[in-house]
Order: C-alpha cells, then structure tokens, then sequence
C-alpha cells in the first residue's frame, strides 16, 4: 500500500476534540503515512484553548503552515497529497469552498483536491442546517467532497466523551482509506 500524504485543516467550529484525537490516531497509523500537514486557522486555535483548556495542538510531530501561506506545498496540486480532512468545520469554510472562494490556506488546498479529483473529507460540526448550509453541503458534494458530520455512533457502548468523539473519528479514518482497528458493528 503507498502511504499517505494527509492535510489535516482545523477551523473554528466547535469540535476541538474531533481534531485532537484525530492528530493522535495520525500518529499511531505513521507506517500508513508519509507526511501529515497541519493548518489551523486563528479561530481554531482560541476554540481549542477554550474546550480543550490547553495549547497542545502545537506539541504534535507535523509540520504546521500558517492560515496564509500560499507556498505551502499542498497549495499546489504538483505536491500530490491524497487526502484532505477538514476537523471540524465550520459552515463558513465550507460555503467558501462550495463557492471556490479561495481566501486562505485552508480553502485554497480544499480547492486544489477537488480540482485534482482527490479525496476531501469535511467533517461538519454545526446543527441544526439553513437552507444555504444544505445547499453548500450539496454543492460540495457534487464536487466530489465526503460530508463527515460530526455524529457519533454509540453501539460501541461509549463510556467517556472522547469514546463518543473516537467513533467520529474512526469514521474519518476509515473514509481516508487507512487501516485501523476500531468497533465494527455486528464482528467479532
């Protein structure tokens, strides 16, 4: 199997934990991997503090790239990352993304995997949905986007929040086409 070159994009939608216990599954699958790229928006960084009640998301081995930088290499679809997880993210990131409204790292890159046919991943946090929201969702998805909403599972029987949020994320890890054990429903 080729590993993976992932970009991981933290907006400031409300969901912090989806996208820690995502860096930390990144990492216990780095035989998978080749290279995790992390951007995080300013937004998403106060959210993190907020819910999280630390700065930890800049303790993690993944090179970071500023909102703004425009030489990134997933910037570009020449450095051929194969897949984009938006955790969480907001309806504002995505309407600019439904709308190639390419104003900052994060939608630039959604941007350059939709045009490249790659695999994006959003993982929409925000409920209940406007019209606009369904439309973007829509619109997004058309483009050849996933929509990921952040709603857990609880077969597995979930005993603390971050169980419940795990489920999420074993979601996203399995519809970015890694291998992991995770609860399947109804196996052995």
């Amino acid at each position: 199997m080729d590993k993976k070159k992932i970009i991981v994009a933290i907006t400031g939608a409300s969901g912090s934990i989806y996208a820690k216990l995502l860096l930390n599954n990144l990492m216990t699958l780095s035989d998978q991997i080749e290279t995790v790229a992390v951007v995080m928006s300013d937004n998403a960084k106060e959210v993190w503090r907020f819910e999280l009640g630390n700065e930890d998301y800049d303790r993690y081995p993944y090179k970071f790239y500023p909102k703004m930088d425009f030489n990134a290499p997933f910037a570009s679809g020449s450095a051929k990352f194969d897949t984009m997880i938006i955790i969480p993210c907001s309806m504002g990131t995505l309407g600019r993304i439904a709308h190639g409204i390419s104003n900052d790292l994060i939608s630039r890159a959604a941007d350059v995997v939709l045009k490249e046919r790659r695999k994006l991943i959003a993982v929409v946090r925000d409920t209940p949905f406007s019209l606009i929201h369904i439309n973007n969702l829509k619109i997004v998805t058309e483009a050849g986007g996933i929509i990921c909403p952040a709603s857990p599972s609880f077969y597995s029987l979930p005993k603390t929040i971050e169980e419940v949020a795990q489920t999420v994320v074993s979601r996203v890890i399995d519809l970015a086409g890694l291998r992991q054990d995770s609860y399947r429903w109804n196996e052995e």
